[in-house]
Order: C-alpha cells, then sequence, then structure tokens
C-alpha cells in the first residue's frame, strides 16, 4: 500500500528549470559548436538557399506556337513538289504541342475496289490480326505462283516497306518556331511572357535562339532543340520521336521584375531503348483524297513519321510573407532548444562526472504548504490588489469577446458585398 501510494504521489509532483553552469571546455565547445550549426541551418539553408521567409505560388501557363520554313522533295510518286508549313504542320494547332512531317510512305492513286491481300509471312501474320480490307472469301492470283484471299479494300493496298533513309523532309532541320508563352502567378496578380519589353519587332524578325548570342529569342531552329538534347536531327526524322522544351520560371518577387526570366532545356521523351526498340519512333497515317473526271474517288495514303514537340512549362515564385518567417524563425528557435537536450543527454551518460551532474541537476523539495488565500484576503491591500486583477480579466476577456464577433460580423459583410458585386 506504502509503495503504490509512493508511486501515484509523482503524478502530483511539479518540475521547475534550475539553471546549472557547467565548467567545462569539451561541453561548452559541444554545445556552441552545435548552435553554430542549428544558426547556419536556420540562416544559410532555410532562409537563404531555401527563401523560408517567402510565400510561394506555381505557376499557370498558356502556350501557342508558329512553324515556319520550306522544303523541297522529288520522289516517284509525288514528282518535285514544295513543302510549306500547311503541308507538314498535322494538326495546324495543338495545346501545348506541334508537329513536324520529317519522312512518309506515299501510296498513290488508291481506289475502293477489290485485290489481292500481300504475301509475306509478316504481313499475312499482320492481316490476320489487323486485316488490310473486307475478305471476300475467294482466293486470287497474288502473282504467277502464289495465290492470296482476296479483299474489299482501297487498293492497291499500303506499301509494307522501310522509311526511306535519308529522310525525305530532310530540310526540316532548318525549319524555326515561335514559341508564345503566358504566365501567371495568381497569388501575387503576377503576370508576364517569353517574350520580354526588351524584345521589339526588328529584333524579333531575324533572331534565333543561342545560349551565348540570343537567349532571349524565343525563336528556335528545331536542329537545335535537337542538337541541345545531344541528339542527330537527321537520324531522329528517319523514324520520328517526341522531343520536349521545358521552360522554367523559378522568380523571386521581392527582386526587380526583370530578373524573373525564362529558362530553357530540351530533352528526348520517347524510348530509344537498343535492346527495347519495339515500335520506335513517332507516326500516323492520313491521306488526301480527289475525284477524276469520271467522279471516282481516289486517294493518296501517307504514312507519316516526325517529331512532335512538346512544350512544358515549371515554375514558382516567392514573395516575402511574416507567416512563413514567423514559422521558420520559431523552428530555428525549436532546434536550439534542442541543442540543450543533446549537450544534458552527452553530459548525464557520457562524461566520467555525470553522478556528480546528475546530483546537482535534480534537486527534490518537499511541499512546505500554501499561504491560506483567506489569510491574505484579509488584509486590505491584498484584498483591493486582487478585485483590480479580477476586474481587469473580466474585462480583457470582455474585450476579446466583443472583438472576435465585430470580426465575424465584418467578414460576413464583406463576402455578402463581394458575391452580390460578382452577381451584378
Amino acid at each position: 500500500m506504502g509503495r503504490s501510494w509512493e508511486e501515484c504521489e509523482c503524478f502530483f509532483d511539479y518540475y521547475t528549470s534550475k539553471i546549472l553552469v557547467i565548467r567545462s571546455k569539451k561541453v561548452g565547445t559541444l554545445n556552441r559548436f552545435t548552435q553554430a550549426l542549428v544558426i547556419a541551418y536556420v540562416i544559410g539553408y532555410v532562409c537563404v538557399l531555401k527563401k523560408g521567409y517567402q510565400d510561394t505560388d506555381t505557376v499557370l501557363s498558356s502556350v501557342t506556337t508558329k512553324v515556319k520554313g520550306i522544303a523541297l522533295t522529288n520522289t516517284t510518286e509525288l514528282g518535285e513538289r514544295v513543302w510549306d508549313v500547311a503541308d507538314y504542320i498535322i494538326p495546324p494547332q495543338e495545346d501545348g504541342s506541334f508537329f513536324v512531317l520529317t519522312n512518309m510512305i506515299i501510296t498513290p492513286n488508291q481506289t475502293q475496289s477489290k485485290c489481292a491481300e500481300q504475301t509475306s509471312f509478316y504481313i499475312i501474320k499482320q492481316s490476320i490480326l489487323f486485316f488490310s480490307g473486307v475478305r471476300t472469301g475467294r482466293c486470287v492470283n497474288y502473282n504467277d505462283t502464289i495465290k492470296t484471299c482476296e479483299v474489299l479494300s482501297w487498293c492497291p493496298l499500303e506499301k509494307i516497306v522501310e522509311p526511306p533513309n535519308p529522310p525525305l523532309l530532310a530540310d526540316a532541320e532548318n525549319f524555326t518556331v515561335l514559341i508564345k508563352n503566358n504566365i501567371r502567378y495568381p497569388k501575387f496578380n503576377f503576370n508576364k511572357r517569353n517574350i520580354l519589353p526588351n524584345i521589339n519587332n526588328s529584333y524579333l524578325t531575324q533572331c534565333v535562339f543561342s545560349r551565348k548570342t540570343d537567349p532571349d529569342c524565343p525563336i528556335f531552329r528545331l536542329k537545335d532543340i535537337v542538337e541541345e538534347a545531344e541528339e542527330d536531327f537527321q537520324t531522329m526524322a528517319v523514324h520520328g520521336g517526341v522531343m520536349g522544351v521545358q521552360i522554367r520560371w523559378d522568380c523571386d518577387l521581392d527582386m526587380p521584375q526583370s530578373w524573373c526570366v525564362p529558362r530553357y532545356t530540351f530533352r528526348r521523351l520517347d524510348n530509344k531503348d537498343p535492346e527495347n526498340n519495339v515500335a520506335p519512333g513517332y507516326n500516323f497515317r492520313f491521306a488526301k483524297y480527289y475525284k477524276d473526271s469520271d467522279g471516282t474517288e481516289t486517294r493518296t495514303l501517307i504514312k507519316g513519321y516526325g517529331i512532335r514537340f512538346d512544350v512544358l512549362v515549371f515554375g514558382q515564385a516567392g514573395k516575402f510573407n511574416i507567416i512563413p518567417t514567423l514559422l521558420n524563425i520559431g523552428a530555428g528557435l525549436a532546434l536550439l532548444g534542442l541543442v540543450n537536450v543533446i549537450c544534458d543527454w552527452i553530459v548525464l551518460t557520457l562524461m566520467k562526472r555525470k553522478h556528480h551532474y546528475k546530483e546537482q541537476k535534480y534537486t527534490y523539495v518537499d511541499d512546505f504548504g500554501l499561504v491560506s488565500i483567506f489569510g491574505l484576503i484579509r488584509h486590505p491591500n491584498v484584498c483591493y490588489t486582487y478585485c483590480i486583477l479580477i476586474l481587469f480579466g473580466i474585462l480583457t476577456y470582455t474585450c476579446v469577446t466583443f472583438c472576435n464577433w465585430l470580426f465575424k460580423v465584418v467578414l460576413v459583410l464583406y463576402s455578402s458585398c463581394f458575391v452580390i458585386k460578382k452577381l451584378t
């Protein structure tokens, strides 16, 4: 019974701080060194490097593109032909990306008719899975020695060959693209675009992006984009691929707005692993339709290969705000308090005189009783002081409650006015 009472009695113990000065160079050096590390972390890393005194916002962005360039081809199917932007940009506009045709396999003069399926083992396997037309159920001569199934399709059937190498539109490497990027940080009501204020019309008509000479020019040569990603344009143009144009807006809005400029980087996005090269590149089919003089519908089927450019915009803006500043200062002070805990643990566990330090650090005082409150109240000065304290507490509570109620009323009125203004 006595032991259980002693254990329960610990619940009613009160702990208060006690200052114990230990004159030890080892402990003192460790304490100051740890404090210096914490201060360096808070000031150097949190405040300076990570700008912990700022509130942040992520970027909202819109992107439009305009490609220019001319290419000349001379093929058996199409003859000599000039390709402009209306021919090789498919579709004309996309959301944050554009496609440039660089190579093609052309199957001209197809009409709706019946013909024999193609006959290599690969094509037979492919036709079983995908079919090159609707089978009529008849076997017809594919050539003098082989018969295949007859199909109702666009005949002659598409050519199954490897794309030309070098690519037909090899001149596409000299095409240029104007990338217009508008960004906004809504939290700070900040807007900007990548055509900077110092860029005028005359400069824009003659500049091409270069990291050394024209780092702010928004016009890019396609070959330069691919080479910045450590790729070869002519090799990539044969089967096509996907390129990423990355625009990063990291803005410190405590500094002049002219310091907030875009940074461009480029990388290839599609897979080019030589060990996993199934279905490489980027291609699709499209056709151009026309009618003969006798009304027969004819088309030219094109299996187009090309490079898709995806414009990816990232960014974060920061501006001074008292709330994150106080939070990081409070976290720094908490870390400084942790230094004392570490030093206490070292002193009480690892030092040679740890038992002596423990005796000096912890002192136990018995309960000598409290002075009777009623006895103090009988004294007029003490009674007067207590009355003033009670009245001051009541007054403070009333003021805080009233201010809280007034703040809520003002907030409701402001919200109502804002809603009414929006509706009208």
